[in-house]
């Protein structure tokens, strides 16, 4: 018989613990968790085709946390797991120190309910189609509910360890869970964080809509937030009273403690100074006509009405939370200057709320669309420049606890086998990503999924094809999962190597889960495909007095075939039709860096789609731009593009 989930929760327990402690200990070691900068995005977006300005110039090694210089607000692609080891160790590459105990705030609303749709849904020029989760998402998602509940909460366990290392003496964190799992996370937080620093349970109430009329329950329409200090008796904790304005004066009767004693209710006026009020009966003696008057709450508010998502906040993400519950927390327990993080991003309302207050933030998410929501809400609103970064070594976490394969091998040897390549004995290398073409003299690779395939893995590639069993291979190819913004480049780098880069469908697993490899074999449906790649036509560059004119235009974008994107066959046919009439129509964002140092990519201009300030079409980005900058003798323009499926590419010219 199956244990319950209470004979459960002491293996929850210690594995979650010796997990943070091992992540702990690799902290001093040289095997840290890097994050990888993306781009520096300067918030500028199109609305007009003409971008007149120049580049900030930011050094490449940013002065960040604790340094000398500006702070960077981050946002992060990836593993929460893996980033927060990444902030815990500190990012060289920025100047980053490490973020152990100098976070202010913490809130997360993590996934309730194991039996969510997670497809992302896309509306593109004549076609609506729903995009299954990337191959990390799959795994993130089938790893936290694998086993139900008992997955979840050993999910959650050692993030909320590493959650609290981040906490600073000052620190709170604020959970957000339903009536799923809510009772089960609370005995978790009380185990971390200690029963003596839990602050409050949190009500947040949502009008209630669309209750069957025949169901047998009362309304759901209440989620639990609970609220905790890194330490309450120390006294350090930030909390801050948050007022609720009132549109016209209100008898203050909830404030009577005892009506005979005629005890005075406290209000407090715009400048924040008390003033007492005489209560007697319900009724006021000196009543105010300003209403600019805010009532002082005795109660230490555990009870939030949480309004409607306003129209303009909507932004189609299902999870979205209002700004207004964001607000109040942020405004409670922080203040202006403090470091915000949210470890489950979302649609980002925690950092555009704390941007907003004057906060500090970082924000991580796991799905690639998310991110790009994020980012573009980030734009929309003229946030300060911040940093758009991913995990950079997702191989030294790979597979670590996961079932289906006991090791980065075990999946490789498959990839291999569909591919048609057959793999070397262990005589030979004890490498199990290698293989070879029977009859040829070609090299194949096999990359991991829970790795970003870099410009390191080719030249890795490249110098296998040199040195393996002798060398002497004509052509090496490398299958790739998951990659680098950058890698189109290393492509181009080493074209002249023979060396071939391949995508490994994403939805490989899926189909491995539900055919088998056998079946995958006689059948010949796996297929690779080469990457996708943008075409811009030829830079026109003219110097006008101390300015250079640069008009840029992109030609076309050529995507991998639709059979690897994870979408239904009727959704794969539907695309195919829009690749052949409007391929550019795919692009989710484009941007230019006119100053490229071939190191950081700073998004200096950009357009995306949803952006009508320029043409009134949410469903294209405009595909020409003049950018006006200093004149330089010469210079590097990067153009990127990230297409609604989260690819990216870019081409790079000199001038």
């Amino acid at each position: 018989m199956a244990k319950s989930l209470i004979e459960e929760l002491p293996r929850i327990v210690s594995e979650g613990r010796r997990e943070a402690a091992q992540i702990l200990e690799r902290l001093s070691s040289g095997t840290q968790i890097g994050l990888q900068t993306n781009e520096l995005v300067l918030p500028s977006k199109d609305v007009s085709g003409l971008f007149k300005g120049s580049s900030p110039q930011i050094p490449n090694a940013f002065n960040m946390a604790g340094g000398n210089g500006e702070w960077m607000n981050r946002l992060i692609y990836g593993d929460n797991l893996l980033a927060m080891q990444a902030l815990l160790a500190g990012d060289a590459q920025t100047g980053l120190p490490s973020l152990r105990g100098k976070v202010d705030l913490i809130y997360i609303d993590p996934p309730f309910d194991s039996k969510a749709d997670y497809r992302t849904p896309i509306t593109l020029p004549g076609a609506d189609i729903s995009q299954k989760p990337t191959v990390l998402e799959q795994f993130a998602y089938a790893d936290t509910w694998e086993e139900g509940t008992i997955s979840y909460l050993k999910m959650l366990y050692p993030r909320l360890l590493l959650m609290k290392e981040m906490l600073s003496p000052k620190g709170s964190i604020y959970v957000h869970i339903d009536w799923h799992v809510g009772a089960y996370v609370k005995v978790i937080l009380d185990d971390i964080f200690g029963k003596g620093n839990f602050q409050n349970e949190i009500i947040v109430h949502y009008t209630a809509v669309g209750l069957k009329a025949k169901s047998k329950k009362f309304h759901q329409n209440t989620e639990d937030i609970y609220y905790y200090v890194k330490d309450k008796f120390s006294k350090e904790y930030t909390y801050n009273e948050v007022y609720t304005k009132l549109d016209k004066p209100r008898i203050a009767s909830r404030h009577i403690f005892d009506p005979v004693t005629k005890k005075a209710s406290r209000v407090r006026d715009e400048n924040g100074n008390i003033q007492y009020f005489e209560v007697w009966e319900n009724k006021v003696d000196n009543l105010y006509n300003e209403d600019s008057y805010q009532i002082y709450d005795d109660t230490n508010g555990t009870f939030i009405e949480v309004p409607a998502l306003r129209g303009t906040e909507k932004l189609g993400y299902a999870t979205q939370k209002a700004e207004a519950l964001l607000e109040r927390i942020i405004k409670a327990s922080s203040n202006e200057g403090d470091l915000v993080c949210d470890f489950f991003g979302g649609s980002g309302t925690t950092a555009a709320v704390a941007e907003r207050l004057g906060r500090r933030w970082i924000t991580c998410d796991i799905g690639k669309p998310a991110s790009l929501v994020m980012r573009k809400r980030f734009i929309d609103q003229e946030v300060k420049p911040f940093l758009y970064q991913s995990i950079g070594d997702y191989q030294k976490e790979a597979f670590r606890n996961n079932k289906r394969y006991k090791h980065v091998g075990d999946l490789s040897q498959v990839v291999l086998g569909l591919y048609g390549a057959l793999p070397f004995t262990p005589e030979q290398t004890n490498d199990r990503n290698f293989g070879y073409i029977k009859g040829t003299r070609t090299l194949v690779m096999v990359d991991s999924p829970n790795r970003l395939t870099t410009a390191a893995t080719i030249r890795r590639a490249v110098e296998a094809k040199a040195s393996l069993l002798g060398g002497d291979w004509e052509k090496v190819v490398v299958l790739g999962w998951n990659f680098a913004f950058d890698i189109s480049q290393a492509i181009q780098k080493y074209q002249d190597s023979k060396v071939e880069v391949l995508v490994i469908p994403p939805d490989l697993l899926d189909k491995l889960a539900k055919k088998g490899y056998k079946k995958l074999i006689d059948d010949k449906s796996v297929r690779f495909s080469s990457l996708q790649y943008l075409v811009a036509k030829p830079l026109i560059v003219k110097q006008q007095g101390e300015q250079d004119e640069i008009d840029v235009e992109l030609e076309n974008y050529v995507l991998l075939s639709p059979d690897n994107i994870p979408l239904d066959d009727k959704d794969k046919e539907k695309l195919q039709k829009v690749l052949e009439r409007d391929p550019l129509s795919l692009i989710e964002y484009w941007s230019i860096d006119p100053d490229y140092d071939g190191v950081t990519f700073r998004s200096t201009w950009q357009d995306y789609r949803e952006n009508v300030d320029n043409d009134n079409d949410p469903l294209h980005c405009i595909y020409k731009t003049r950018l006006r900058v200093p004149h330089k003798a010469q210079r590097k323009v990067c153009i990127k593009a990230v297409d609604v499926f989260g690819f990216e590419s870019q081409v790079v010219e000199s001038v």
